[in-house]
């Protein structure tokens, strides 16, 4: 990456440039870009980064981002309580609102097992999940988790949890090429993987 002489622009270019996703090339761009920016846009988009720093948390049901005590998807009646769809991390909630098909609630485990990473079940949000389901409610749990190794190994690890509390635990159908995020995925994919999903 250039070197700048003026301090203050080299590190924000650092900032951009440690998103996921942003090269070099692009840090810059976005540095430069909010250099032209009038101050006061500059200071709203400031404040937009620490409103959602300090106000966004999780919901304590469903574990999704929110700004309330429980997230409107928990809250709302018209959702069927009896599903839960177990996702890796909030994108994924978006990636199947977006589709329009599920009418159940969600449970975000904010991760997945992954020893190699140091990750193990204590570090997401199985136990969680376990409460929820214990409460008599839930008849059906969707396990949705990416088509990774390590996808694959929280669903099958979470799924032996659940099974002897008497509950269904499915299994996204493979319209999902193994290996791709959910993010990713279009809405015909993801309904079709939701409407032909399976007993693990």
């Amino acid at each position: 990456m250039a070197q700048y002489d003026t301090a203050s622009l080299a590190n924000l270019i650092d900032h951009f440039a440690s998103l996921p996703g942003i090269g070099s090339k692009t840090a810059q761009r976005l540095a430069f870009h909010i250099l032209d920016l009038p101050l006061e846009e500059a200071k709203q988009f400031a404040d937009a980064i620490l409103e959602a720093k300090t106000k966004i948390h999780t919901c304590k049901v469903c574990q999704n981002l929110t700004d309330l005590e429980v997230c409107s998807i928990c809250t709302n009646k018209d959702r069927d309580e009896g599903i839960i769809c177990v996702v890796e991390n909030p994108r994924d909630v978006l990636a199947f609102e977006r589709t329009r098909e599920f009418k159940g609630l969600y449970h975000v485990l904010h991760g997945v097992i992954s020893p190699m990473d140091g990750v193990g079940p204590d570090q997401i949000k199985i136990k969680e999940l376990l409460a929820r389901v214990g409460d008599g409610k839930v008849h059906e749990v969707i396990m949705a988790t990416n088509p990774t190794v390590e996808g694959e190994a929280t669903a099958m690890y979470v799924s032996k949890l659940l099974n002897p509390l008497g509950v269904k635990v499915t299994r996204l159908a493979y319209g999902i090429p193994v290996g791709a995020d959910l993010q990713y995925a279009d809405e015909t994919t993801l309904g079709r993987a939701l409407s032909g999903r399976n007993v693990i």
